[in-house]
């Protein structure tokens, strides 16, 4: 994994492990806790606007992440077909040269001598 792909997969493991904690943390919450059917039912409407406003968050990060990564992509991908461009014109350079002194070798081999 490049460098940017496994601190990807770092913070997709701490967010599954943040999520899978939270859950269990809820549940063991609402087994011991000392609430109201209503309070409980609002606590645990905060826990799930917290949580949600957590992950509009973090899918807004990887969002932009991947936009840059993109754009990067994009830049390298141009910089590589102009390089190509510019070795493509090299190499005809190069060949249109070689074409002319086989000209001029074929010419000179065939002026008579004398």
């Amino acid at each position: 994994m490049r460098n940017g792909e496994y601190e990807y997969y770092e913070e997709s493991m701490g967010w599954s492990a943040f999520m899978a904690g939270a859950l269990i943390g809820a549940g063991i919450a609402l087994l011991f806790a000392p609430q109201t059917g209503s309070e409980l039912r609002g606590m645990l409407r905060n826990y799930a606007s917290r949580a949600k406003d957590e992950a509009v968050e973090r899918g807004r990060a990887a969002w932009d992440q991947a936009v840059e990564r993109g754009k990067e992509y994009y830049e390298k991908g141009q910089e590589v077909v102009q390089e190509a461009g510019r070795s493509a014109r090299e190499f005809a350079q190069s060949g249109k040269e070689t074409m002319r002194e086989a000209a001029n070798t074929g010419r000179e081999a065939s002026k008579p001598r004398g």
